[in-house]
């Protein structure tokens, strides 16, 4: 593993702890105490996973989450906001503005770095994937070989989340896409994933294909369809 993860976090224990339990899983590891310092590293390098401390002393960090997830460059770098703060509208608008994880504070170091392996693992996979296109109804389509997303000939930036629950939405055909078969094929076994995380997802990938965003029916009680 030589995968880049930048950790930002105003707290100089938790820096320490969660750099050398992430360094034991083998991965890379660069430290920042403010946005500021985080935002002047990323214009050379763009790390793989960012874990990213609300409570900044110079940035909101649900602030800075948006502004990252807006700038095209950063696509394909995976958000896991860390955060003391525990409500779940907390949890809800960090997902909604493009977070791929929450992780409340206090944490486990190797819960964290379990959570690393899981948005990686997510990547790694659709890197993997083969050679071709997925046309949905001539409205959206789906470049599997470069994982891009197109409407009306525009690219729509996803963030890797998103963008395989639309492709496993596109491979059922319009059949239902189960919630369970969701949440497997995005973190396999682990229990770790907040209740809502599902919904927060569709609902911010919705949001993202504008007019095209209806063809997502919810199948109460079971999961999720394109309708077309």
């Amino acid at each position: 593993m030589n995968e880049l993860i930048a950790v930002v976090d105003d707290e100089k224990s938790i820096l320490e702890l969660t750099s050398i339990h992430l360094k034991k899983s083998g991965f890379q590891v660069v430290s920042f105490t403010t946005a500021q310092e985080f935002m002047e590293f990323i214009k050379n390098t763009t790390p793989d996973v960012v874990i990213l401390d609300l409570m900044l002393p110079d940035v909101d960090g649900m602030d800075l989450c948006k502004e990252l997830r807006r700038d095209v460059r950063f696509d394909n770098m995976s958000i896991i906001i860390l955060s003391g703060r525990i409500d779940e509208s907390d949890t809800i608008l960090g997902l909604e503005l493009g977070a791929d994880d929450y992780v409340k504070k206090p944490f486990s170091p190797k819960e964290l770095a379990v959570r690393v392996k899981t948005v990686l693992r997510r990547k790694n996979v659709l890197a993997t994937q083969p050679k071709n296109e997925i046309n949905i109804d001539n409205k959206i389509i789906i470049n599997v070989d470069r994982y891009e997303v197109r409407i009306d000939n525009k690219v729509v930036p996803l963030t890797p989340t998103e963008y395989r629950i639309l492709k496993m939405l596109a491979e059922k055909d319009g059949n239902v896409l189960k919630r369970e078969e969701i949440l497997y094929n995005l973190w396999g076994n682990e229990k770790i994933v907040v209740d809502h995380t599902v919904n927060v997802h569709v609902k911010h990938l919705r949001e993202k294909l504008g007019k095209y965003g209806s063809m997502i029916k919810n199948v109460r009680g079971v999961g999720y369809k394109l309708a077309t």
